[in-house]
């Protein structure tokens, strides 16, 4: 183990001693998952007395900071109560995603956890994990710091102070207003709050500053993370159909759902299955990558093909065979901007139905304006090199066709796939490079059959 490991071991363990003896420290859960996760590639041995020493509290908390291998490896090694001790420590978003997690290793553990634990939490985790992963539901946490209409201010903060001390509540920034039969009115910003008097109605202030924005526990979480975006907000209430409060959904939640959202996208414009990059077998990950390479194989073939009708006209101007790849590269990468764009703006809610013909139109107009300048440099490019200056014209009118066809398809493919029901960012990929290249290839060789030969 090296010097500098070895020395953040010890000031965690200097940290941990003084938060033992109730002295307030300054070490983040993130910090230490970290930390460990170092420890563990190093030495096992020194990794479980560390995870040991961890108090209950904090431990829960570090636990939901590891990679999911090592918290994995952690559920094996507990019994299902001193796992329910820890789940009792966690907010009810994270200990219903732990509880959901065990439950995808050792179903039978998880069931026992449950019943380790008191009735109200129960209920509260069983509905949480009832919603589904693209729910609002699913992410939220029932703690949050709720006031009535009727009460004043004095008396919510009093009851904050107690919900603080008792760690019943944390990450608060705003105060929600309900009725008494907790139909969500609106929130108020906790700095607000400092602008009016302890003896103050919560109903003579409450239309000054109150947000009204919510999402019902059954919506898309897309949508909260729009909300999120478009109000500026670091939190979201969630109601339930007839406005009544549930929980909240946190900043950190938010920023999750957006990186996963991203991720995610990402691997599927390559062909990627997120899940299956999660599994530790090599044979899984590349089997589920290899399905796409075999698609992405037949769609190459299909391009050659369509090379191999024009083998007479390469084997006539060798020059055919050296320009070919450029035409096809060009359109490939022009397409492949267009699609990113398309895709990304479709899953942030900007292109809408009726939206989409303007897409369409100023993606062709932006690869017609690129395919005209590139064309021109190519053209004088090939004459320059091949010194046939109808080859110029050649390569130059394919190199327009085929950046006009990439710009169309790269907003219509993924709009389509929509349509029809299907995620546009799997299979897009694919099928724009099938279309660039057998455009490409047969505009290219097709009009140097008719005008070289």
């Amino acid at each position: 183990m090296n010097k500098e490991l070895s020395y953040k071991i010890t000031e965690i363990e200097q940290h941990l001693d003084e938060y033992n003896n109730g002295v307030d420290v300054d070490i983040h859960p993130f910090e230490i998952a970290e930390l460990l996760v170092e420890v563990y590639d190093v030495d096992q041995t020194i990794y479980m007395r560390f995870l040991k020493k961890l108090p209950k509290t904090l431990l829960a908390e570090v636990l939901v900071e590891l990679p999911k291998a090592l918290q994995e490896e952690f559920y094996n090694s507990c019994d299902a109560p001193f796992l329910a001790q820890l789940t009792k420590k966690l907010d009810t978003d994270e200990a219903a995603d732990l509880i959901q997690h065990i439950e995808e290793v050792d179903e039978n553990k998880a069931n026992e956890i449950l019943l380790n634990l008191s009735d109200e939490e129960q209920a509260t985790i069983t509905r949480l994990i009832s919603f589904q992963d693209n729910e609002a539901g699913a992410y939220m946490q029932v703690e949050l710091f709720d006031a009535h209409i009727d009460e004043t201010i004095g008396q919510s903060i009093i009851r904050l102070k107690k919900m603080k001390k008792a760690n019943e509540v944390d990450n608060v920034h705003h105060v929600f207003v309900v009725t008494k039969h907790r139909k969500f009115l609106g929130m108020i910003p906790l700095e607000d709050l400092i602008l009016h008097g302890p003896n103050e109605y919560y109903r003579d202030i409450l239309e000054e500053g109150r947000i009204t924005v919510s999402v019902e526990a059954h919506d898309e979480i897309k949508k909260v993370v729009e909300m999120a975006g478009n109000y500026d907000l670091s939190v979201i209430p969630v109601v339930n159909e007839h406005g009544v409060l549930l929980g909240r959904i946190t900043s950190d939640d938010i920023h999750d759902i957006m990186e996963e959202d991203a991720t995610e996208q990402i691997y599927k414009l390559a062909g990627v299955n997120d899940d299956a990059e999660q599994e530790e077998s090599v044979w899984k990950i590349g089997k589920s990558r290899g399905v796409w390479l075999g698609i992405n194989l037949l769609t190459a073939i299909a391009a050659s093909m369509i090379i191999g009708l024009f083998d007479a006209t390469i084997q006539s101007l060798v020059a055919l065979a050296v320009l070919m790849p450029i035409v096809a590269s060009m359109g490939g990468n022009a397409g492949t901007q267009t699609l990113t764009v398309t895709v990304r703006q479709m899953a942030l809610g900007d292109i809408e139905t009726d939206k989409a013909k303007k897409t369409i139109q100023k993606e062709v107009l932006i690869s017609l304006m690129n395919g005209l300048v590139y064309a021109l440099v190519m053209g004088i490019i090939a004459y320059v090199w091949f010194k046939l200056p109808m080859l110029g014209v050649v390569i130059a009118m394919a190199m327009v066709i085929n950046l006009l066809s990439a710009g169309f398809f790269g907003a219509v493919i993924p709009l389509g796939l929509q349509k029809f029901g299907i995620d546009p960012a799997i299979g897009s990929t694919v099928l724009l490079t099938t279309v660039t290249d057998v455009v490409g290839f047969f505009s290219f060789l097709g009009l140097a059959t008719v005008i070289l030969l």
